[in-house]
């Protein structure tokens, strides 16, 4: 459990303002699944860089089952998006080049030059658009 904790703490803190999904996502599920135990163990620490779930970690022997299951539907969410950006990322790398080189990466900014030149963009970046908005 402990490596679950420091793998979406090194994960989940950078994306968690980029990701939205209909459901709850990463940060929603890990607060409401782990409330006894940032409430108990982490009352003191300051949000923010990862801190809370450093705590966590600390407190990792401690986690009730229903955080530790918070944690993994958290960790599950963000595979699935890494997969999903890094499949868009690989069909549209020309495109990325071509139409979004001087872009800086982060906080979606390539997502949005894509979609902005959506149009002029190859059949197999249009594709994977197509995809990944079906599922």
């Amino acid at each position: 459990m402990n490596r679950l904790l420091l793998i979406i703490g090194l994960v989940l803190i950078p994306l968690a303002g980029t990701y939205s999904h209909a459901q709850d996502g990463p940060v929603e599920l890990v607060t409401k699944g782990c409330k006894t135990e940032i409430e108990t163990n982490c009352k003191n620490v300051t949000p923010g860089e990862g801190r809370v779930l450093a705590c966590l970690y600390a407190y990792g022997d401690k986690l009730s089952s229903g955080c530790e299951y918070a944690l993994y539907e958290a960790s599950a969410q963000l595979e699935h998006f890494v997969q999903t950006v890094n499949y868009l990322a690989n069909e549209c790398e020309e495109d990325l080049k071509k139409y979004c080189s001087v872009i800086k990466s982060g906080e979606g900014r390539l997502l949005d030059c894509l979609e902005k030149n959506k149009a002029n963009v190859s059949s197999s970046c249009k594709q994977a658009f197509q995809n990944i908005s079906n599922q």
